[in-house]
This record gives structure tokens, sequence and C-alpha cells, in this order.
């Protein structure tokens, strides 16, 4: 082909594209600002380290120099050290911890400072408070393991359990699981409970008001819940990924097995049994309702409210069920052969080579979704489709908080620039969206909104006004 027959193609494809995309927008006044967070050097950035704040307006990375890894952070360089583990932001983004190691010393860096110094410290297990305000870890002095709470150590153990510790919502507690001799049992609020042969399920689970905890104990071959304390019948096994307190804190769910029979234990009372996905349970956000995957021999189907729904080939299992925040509605991905498509209120959908990402508008009217065909990728929403891209970002597809706007980022086809799209209309084109460690687009308020970008190896934050 020649230059000139190339130029002509990517008028005429400009041009094609253009009118696509106009066909489908409609006039959006978005006033722009953008402003520089930092440069980052690409040829030592470790890129697995990257992080954005909660609020999507702090970013921080590690980068190696000389052998030696640093903290860069809102393109700040820190101090060196020999080692360097997971960057984590406080949910108000304002606080930033990591873990990091200088000779054969393990030890906390909060907002910049180091923190006592121990034999080792478990990267995983650094959380901060709901508010904040706290921090915790554990921490090993020779061969004995301790949870650190501000500083603070807490009571010696032979070994910590996985995954914990864990703040309650409210952050005024803390439960954890600890092992001494040949016992397990949880601290919880800085008192021991009872020892048991194990502690299983993951980690303890408190209910969203704080009041309340739950957690798998073993005796045995058995397993059991413990709830506030008391335990409930034992089981041959209980479920991952179970116990699941409702929104409202009354109500619990858990899987169980019994004499090679699978069933959903709800509030005490044993579900009728069935062959049991290994998926979460979902309580409507009012608390009255319940929905689960159950298998039919080699197929899948849901339960909702105790009745079972049309048998498909499989139930997506990335994007669970999902109701919207009234509780009346619900959805979920369901395959057919080679097609998936979204079962919304008990109606099946249009059928696509893939879909996820379901989500429900605030004012549960609206469903939206992301979906694929062939190599394009594009939003449905109320059932129709979008643009066509090369690629939308997963986990950006974003409401505002009055329903009115949606707003995703795409990637465009043939130019292959980023851009943001909100009700259908393209804003500015960027390198790249940022939507890795968080990254994500957050809306301030019903009209205003951000997001992070680069344009090459700079950073920016771009915040948005609809007018």
């Amino acid at each position: 082909m020649s230059k000139k027959s190339i130029a002509s193609f990517l008028v005429i494809t400009l041009v094609f594209w253009n009118t696509v995309v106009c066909a489908q927008q409609k006039s959006l006044n978005r006033v722009v600002s953008e402003r520089f967070i930092a440069r980052i050097d690409m040829s030592s950035l470790i890129m697995e380290s990257m992080r954005v704040s909660p609020d999507n307006k702090r970013l921080a990375y590690v980068t190696a120099v000389d052998r030696k890894l640093s903290a860069v952070v809102d393109g700040k360089e820190q101090k060196l050290y020999d080692d360097i583990g997971p960057l984590i932001f406080s949910p108000d983004s304002k606080r930033l911890a990591y873990l990091a190691k200088a000779g054969n010393k393990w030890f906390v860096v909060i907002d910049g400072k180091e923190e006592k110094a121990y034999d080792g410290i478990s990267g995983s297990t650094i959380v901060f408070s709901p508010d904040s305000k706290s921090i915790t870890f554990v921490a090993q002095k020779r061969n004995k393991q301790f949870v650190v709470v501000d500083g603070k150590e807490q009571m010696q153990c032979d070994l910590t359990l996985g995954k914990t510790p864990i703040f309650s919502p409210d952050s005024k507690r803390l439960a954890y699981g600890a092992k001494v001799g040949n016992r397990w049992f949880m601290v919880v609020d800085g008192k021991k409970e009872k020892s048991y042969d194990g502690i299983a399920g993951g980690t303890p689970i408190f209910s969203p008001d704080s009041k309340r905890l739950a957690y798998v104990a073993q005796v045995g071959n058995k397993q059991f819940v413990v709830v506030d304390g008391k335990e409930q019948k034992q089981y041959d096994a209980t479920l991952g990924n179970t116990p699941i307190f409702s929104p409202d804190s009354r109500r619990l769910v858990y899987g169980a097995r019994l004499d090679n029979k699978y069933f959903m234990v709800v509030d005490e009372k044993e579900e009728k049994p069935y062959h049991l996905s290994g998926g979460t349970p979902l309580f409507s956000p009012d608390s009255k309702r319940l929905a689960y995957v159950a298998l039919a021999g080699n197929k899948q189907f849901v339960i909702v409210d105790g009745k079972e729904q049309k048998v498909y080939d499989l139930i997506l299992y990335d994007s669970p069920i999902i109701f919207s925040l009234d509780s009346r509605r619900i959805a979920y991905g369901a395959k057919v052969g080679d097609s998936w498509f979204v079962v919304v209120d008990g109606k099946e959908q249009k059928k696509y080579d893939t879909i996820d990402d379901l989500l429900f508008s605030p004012d549960n009217k609206r469903l939206v979704y992301r979906a694929q065909v062939g190599n394009q990728q594009f939003v449905v929403i109320d059932g129709k489709e979008e643009v066509h891209y090369n690629f939308i970002a997963s986990g950006t597809l974003t409401f505002s908080s009055d329903s009115k706007y949606l707003a995703y980022a795409a990637k465009v086809p043939l130019f292959m620039w980023w851009v943001v799209v909100i009700n259908g209309n393209e804003g500015k084109s960027y390198t790249g969206i940022l939507n890795i460690g968080g990254g994500k687009i957050v809306f301030e308020a019903a009209d205003k909104f951000n997001y992070l970008v680069n344009k090459g190896s700079d950073i920016y934050l771009i915040e948005e006004r609809i007018k």
C-alpha cells in the first residue's frame, strides 16, 4: 500500500470513527484540570509495587537503585533499603506504611518514620484501622510471634493465624488467631478466648455494626462456627468464604457438610441440601434476601430466597450475584454453550462472548456491564450497547451518586490512546489511564470526578466537572 493510500485509509477511518462516536455521544460540557503528580523512571520501576490512594490523589511505588530499593511517595524518593514489602495507604489516603529491611532487621515505615526493628515482620499483616488512626502488624523475635498495635506489643505466641489481625468496622475492636503449643484460640479485644484444636475458615468476621464476631473452630475432625463466644452445631466441615453477616448484623450464613450432604446454614437453620459451588453467599442490602450458587451435576444455578432459578452450564464467578441497593432487583452472569449473558430479574439478556463488571445504579433503575464480541469490548447499559473499543478497563465502570452519569476508561481503536467516557462522551486522550494498584474513577460529587493518567512517564491527576 502506498503512503498516499495509507494516509487516505487513516483519514477515512478517523472520519468513520468520529461519525460513530458522535452519533452516540450526547452533548456534555466537561471542564478539565490537570495536576502533575510524579515522573516515573520506567527503567527502575517495580511495576507490581505501584499503589494509588483510595481518593485517587496520591501515588506510591518502589524503584530499584544500585541493588537497593526505595519507595517513591508523591514523586519524592524515600530512604534506600535492602528490601521493601507492600505499600499500603490508609483508608483516608493521608497515611502510608510499608515493610522494610536493613541488614538482618525488619521494621515498618509509617509516614516516612521507621518503627521498632524486629527479627521478622509479616508484610501482609500491616493493616490500618478503618478510621486510619491505628495500625497493626505481626512481628517476630527469635521463634515467637506477636501482634503490634500502634507500637505496643501484644501477647507472645508460637504462631498467628494468616490474614489476621482484623479491625472491626468502627475501628474500636481487634481480633486475631494465635497458637501456643498445639492449641489455637482467638484473641479478641486483647483477651484470649477458648482454645481449640484448630481455627479454620481464614479470618474472624466482625459484623457490620462491630458488635458481633464469628469464626470457625475445630475439635478433632469436626468444625463449627463460634458466634459471640457461643459454639454452634458441629459439622464434618464448613465451606470457604463463610461465615457471612447480613448488612444489619442480625443474620449469619455459612456453608456446611455433614454425611456427604452440603447445605447453607442460615440463622442456625439448615437449608435444603445441594452440591454447593464454593462461592460466597450474598445477603441483599436490606438483609431480608439471600442468594448463592448450587450445582446440578455439571450444571449450575442460583438459589434466591430458597427458590431454585434456571439451570445453566455455568454461573459467572468473577462478577458475582448483585442486588440493587433497594434489594428488589438481582442480576448475575450465566453461560450456555459458548455464550455468556446477564440474567436480570429472571430475564435473560443478549448473548456475548464474555461479560463481567455487573453494576446497578444507585437509584436501582439501571444495570450496566462490560461485554465482548471478538476482539472488541463495550459497555451495555439498560440493554443498549455503547461504542465498541479495543479494551475497557475492568473495575472502572462507575455511576455518579445521583445515577445521572456513567463513567469508564476505554482504549480507542487504531490509535491506541485511552479516554474516559462519560454518558457516551469521550474525554481528552492520554497514553494510559492508571487503573492498577487501586487506581479508578472517583466521583467526589454528583457532577465532579477524578482519575489518574500517564503522559509518557509523567503521571497527572485529572479532575473534571460536568456543567
